[in-house]
């Protein structure tokens, strides 16, 4: 009889995104965070690794085999090697079965196009899937934020990922105001790269990158931040360099998207209605998604603004926690899908 059970594939829930795919599992909460990456070989085609194994191969390959992220700007940009990461990540977590097809929930950006919703589903239902709802990631994030969506009051969340940043206003379980921008936490590696070859002549990987912005990275001053040191490659000689650099020096080579993140903020409230932007006001704004982690954001945002800006309990789990909880009541939330 143990068996039986294991014929079954459970509904999921799937917040696939431009830096990390999450996965929840029906019963059983989130059951995988790993890196939107795959790693395959070019002549074959074989894919070699997905996740965690494949990021470490980002800048570090030889020529025959290429690292790459599939997703850009939270849409599918290699059809294919997407498709070929879902199901890679699915049957880590349990068993797809011909014949007991599981429903999914996907997080997609606000404004996607059909076409992007056609190639999302699409990929889906290729790796095994039944019914595919989609929900807009600011919507799961206001959930997963704990925000009473059905509510006539406005509540403003931003959720910055990892290819896209997105401001939304959200009032009786819709978007009633969205503006997407495609800077997020990978421009914030960009932009130290940048700021390394254009000041340091040096070159460095996105890998190396991500590490300096957690470890000394902030939008504001924080006075107890240390230094931080890393290894480049030198422009000039080609030779190993190291470089040190101060808490503040990171700050303004991030400053550039930073303030393209809280331009946004400002524009949202700007073209939001006045009774909405009331609510918000006595609400607060709520944010969401890894790129929110970066120190002293929220207060920059606070100052800007005027209004109080909350943190989500777990930033980095807000929109698959999300859209879990709208998979195990697709009744109760049918009307925040978009398909």
């Amino acid at each position: 009889m143990s068996i039986f059970p294991a014929l079954f594939s459970k509904n999921m829930a799937m917040d696939l995104g431009t830096a990390n795919t999450l996965i929840f599992l029906k019963g059983s909460g989130i059951v995988l965070n790993e890196p939107s990456v795959v790693a395959y070989n070019t002549y074959t085609k074989e894919i070699l690794a997905v996740g965690a194994a494949a990021k470490k191969y980002l800048g570090r390959t030889p020529q025959h085999i290429s690292a790459i992220r599939p997703l850009k700007d939270g849409v599918i940009a290699d059809f294919v090697i997407t498709q070929a990461m879902i199901r890679s990540f699915f049957l880590k977590i349990q068993r797809m079965s011909r014949f007991f097809k599981p429903s999914v929930v996907i997080c997609v950006p606000t404004g996607i196009t059909q076409v992007e919703k056609k190639a999302v589903i699409e990929a889906a239902e290729q790796v095994g899937c039944g019914k595919v709802y989609l929900i807009e990631e600011p919507m799961a994030a206001a959930i997963g934020s704990g925000l009473d969506v059905f509510q006539n009051k406005g509540r403003m969340i931003i959720d910055i990922g990892g290819g896209t940043s997105e401001v939304a206003v959200i009032t009786m379980s819709s978007v009633a105001y969205c503006e997407s921008l495609r800077v997020a936490g990978d421009e914030l590696n960009d932009a130290i790269i940048r700021h390394l070859f254009n000041n340091h002549k040096i070159y460095i990987g996105e890998n190396t990158a991500e590490k300096c912005k957690i470890a000394a990275g902030s939008a504001i001053d924080i006075p107890t931040l240390e230094p931080y040191t890393l290894i480049g490659k030198n422009a000039i000689t080609s030779t190993p360099k190291e470089v040190t650099l101060t808490p503040q020096e990171i700050r303004i080579a991030m400053q550039e998207p930073v303030n393209a993140i809280v331009d946004s903020v400002r524009r949202a409230l700007d073209k939001t209605p006045t009774e909405l932007v009331t609510d918000i006001y006595e609400d607060g704004i709520y944010m969401a998604g890894g790129g929110s982690l970066l120190r002293g954001l929220n207060t920059l945002i606070e100052e800007t603004t005027k209004i109080p800006c909350h943190l989500t309990q777990d930033p980095l789990l807000a929109i698959a926690m999300g859209s879990g909880i709208a998979l195990e009541n697709l009744k109760d939330y049918k009307k925040v899908f978009i398909n």
